[in-house]
């Protein structure tokens, strides 16, 4: 991984239009979103560059950011759907339709159930109540920690019942599907603004923090991580091409800084 500075050197034909970015403990910081993050995502709306979150929160989270966010739109439950507000109606678009997905809640209840028996500790997430196409399960958001084994035995349990499972830096999200962060992000850009894959490569960079970012990571050549990304990287095989000198919204901060500044003189260049 490289400096964030190292971005300027970095070939981008295009100017930057869009920020991807995770949520948790990539704008937050101990769990809360601060000020200074949130006020970033109005200097990047007045800069000219939409922010979508990439997130597993909820769909009752995501309602609530697609809605009152200065935010283009919002994946969530890690590519389950995406909510888009504007014209005073909200848009949802769901990767399953609503038989399939009430199907497999049913299984996951088996999932949960399981999970709940064999690792002490471990708890389901407590915004699971408004979760359309997940379970996501608490190893350290509301819960002591559980060490990383805990959490591998997990993920094997998911598996086992044929279920998708990512880490990310809260919880153990899984899921029945083929959705993913990206594969959610890359539709919604192709449905509101006629932005096709090789394009979104261009004109798109993406932020996180955790294992459950790789698929962006790898997608993006112009990919941030916040500093705390390190504490995964023996768990990823793919990391962001740079790294912010500061961790969690301190670092988004720093991102966002940086791409509203650099960003601002590229316009002027181009």
């Amino acid at each position: 991984m490289k400096n964030i500075s190292d971005f300027l050197n970095s070939p981008s034909p295009k100017p930057i239009r869009f920020l991807l970015t995770d949520i948790d403990d990539t704008m937050t910081t101990d769990g809360r979103l601060t000020s200074e993050a949130y006020a970033a995502l109005f200097k990047l709306q007045r800069a000219g560059i939409k922010v979508i979150p990439i997130t597993g929160r909820p769909a009752g989270w995501c309602e609530m950011i697609a809605r009152f966010w200065p935010v283009a739109g919002v994946v969530g439950e890690n590519g389950g759907f995406y909510f888009h507000y504007t014209d005073k109606k909200m848009h949802r678009w769901f990767s399953q339709r609503i038989d399939e997905r009430e199907a497999n809640q049913k299984k996951l209840e088996t999932i949960r159930i399981d999970i709940l028996k064999k690792i002490p500790g471990a708890q389901v997430s407590s915004d699971q109540f408004c979760r359309l196409t997940d379970l996501a399960i608490d190893f350290c958001e509301d819960v002591q920690r559980l060490s990383d084994s805990e959490v591998q035995k997990i993920v094997r349990i998911f598996e086992h019942y044929q279920a998708v499972a990512k880490i990310s830096s809260i919880h153990v999200n899984g899921w029945y599907g083929n959705h993913t962060k990206l594969s959610t992000a890359l539709h919604m850009l192709e449905d509101l603004f006629n932005l096709g894959a090789d394009e979104a490569k261009q004109v798109c960079v993406y932020a996180g923090d955790s294992p459950n970012d790789e698929p962006m990571f790898e997608f993006f050549p112009l990919a941030f991580g916040v500093a705390n990304v390190n504490d995964f990287k023996n768990q990823m095989k793919t990391l962001p091409q740079f790294v912010s000198n500061y961790k969690n919204g301190a670092g988004f901060c720093e991102i966002v800084d940086f791409l509203e500044k650099n960003m601002t003189l590229k316009l002027f260049r181009d």
